[in-house]
């Protein structure tokens, strides 16, 4: 049983505070970094995005960022709503923003995949709609690229919008640690595992198509530029920020369209497990144990109910594991009341998690022709 328990409590708890806690003591190498300013092209996927695309807008033209050196490519797919229109009165405006429809619903990837061909950028930024930029957002991510060992570079999400009624508070606090978990992981060994999809620049030279199938790009080409040979970091002065998920049905149908995808980059990528190298320790300690851990989870669950009485540490176990099943439960029932009990509202939250993982390698094994996806809800606060 304890070899099902261990690498939950590994990968969710034990690695992150050992890494955390070695990336602090580490004395940061103060490095000149020599000053560059490359060609940037900013690529945007957005489909019916009214909402926040002129915000979004607005944020990059802001930029300290030399404006000459920048391109905005923004691909929209067969969107419904005023986005086009929203775009096309900046580009009639701004010679650096490039607007590209696509006329049938494609998908994310196709599209970056397509945006791609047109960048004439030395270094890309690919980006959300949803998510802005502060003045010094692209100075902050170029930086790093100085450094030719560096291939692609995360930026640090911050969110707004939070509320006590649902389950950004829970959300925003896991993507916080995981933030700093990257942080530590780049920093260590230049091996951060996966960038927050909604703002990270890399090497064009070091795109790789993504497969049209996929449902998940940013780990996809994260991975592609460390087996590359090059490193992967993130940087805490590069801030964006993004309105957080308060709903948790909604997030709920998102994190299980995002496991889909990490099982196809899990299955696309399962040969790094076998490098016994950096890489493969990260890539098994961050994500892999986390993806699987529905499974020891259900795992733990059975062999309680048959070993319980087997000792008092196996009573209190099945005692704790029923516990947090029941305050599940009842969180629900206090949601639809308008109760909101937030220890209740962290366990419901990692529950969410992990089922959506559950559901989504059962999405995967039925396979995606698509990337073609449902927007998430914008500006839920």
């Amino acid at each position: 049983m304890w070899s099902f328990i261990s690498p939950v409590v590994y990968t969710y708890f034990v690695y992150p505070l050992i890494t955390i806690g070695i990336a602090k003591r580490k004395e940061a190498q103060k490095k000149a970094k020599e000053p560059i300013i490359p060609k940037l092209s900013i690529l945007i996927a957005a489909h019916n995005e009214e909402l926040v695309i002129e915000s979004k807008i607005k944020s990059i033209l802001s930029s300290k960022y030399p404006i000459d050196d920048i391109e905005i490519i923004i691909g929209t797919d067969n969107c419904t709503d005023n986005t086009d229109k929203i775009i096309q009165g900046y580009a009639n405006q701004h010679k650096i923003i490039k607007h590209v429809k696509f006329e049938k619903r494609s998908g994310k990837i196709k599209i970056i995949n397509a945006l791609f061909d047109k960048a004439l950028g030395e270094i890309l930024v690919l980006t959300d709609a949803n998510v802005l930029f502060t003045e010094h957002t692209l100075s902050a991510l170029i930086q790093h690229f100085s450094d030719s060992k560096i291939g692609l570079v995360d930026s640090n999400m911050q969110n707004y919008g939070l509320k006590t009624t649902g389950i950004s508070i829970p959300e925003k606090t896991y993507i916080s640690i995981e933030g700093k978990l990257k942080h530590a992981e780049g920093r260590l060994w230049g091996k951060m595992m996966g960038p927050f999809g909604g703002c990270f620049a890399m090497r064009k030279k070091l795109f790789s198509k993504v497969p049209e199938n996929f449902l998940v790009d940013d780990f996809f080409l994260n991975m592609s530029v460390l087996e590359n040979g090059y490193s992967c970091v993130n940087e805490p002065k590069a801030i964006v920020y993004e309105d957080v998920s308060n709903n948790l049905h909604a997030e709920f149908v998102r994190k299980s369209r995002i496991s889909a995808g990490n099982f196809q980059n899990l299955s696309y990528f399962f040969h790094v497990l076998f490098k016994f190298n950096r890489l493969s320790f990260v890539f098994l300690s961050h994500k892999v144990f986390r993806w699987i851990s529905p499974f020891f989870i259900i795992a733990v669950g059975i062999i309680l109910c048959f070993i319980y009485a087997d000792s008092l540490l196996n009573t209190i176990l099945l005692y704790s594991y029923v516990s947090s099943l029941m305050i599940i439960a009842f969180d629900l029932i206090f949601i639809k009341l308008g109760i909101h009990i937030k220890p209740f509202r962290y366990i419901t939250h990692f529950a969410a998690m992990n089922t959506a993982l559950f559901v989504g390698f059962f999405k995967f094994l039925g396979g995606s022709k698509s990337s073609v996806w449902k927007r998430t809800d914008r500006l839920q606060s």
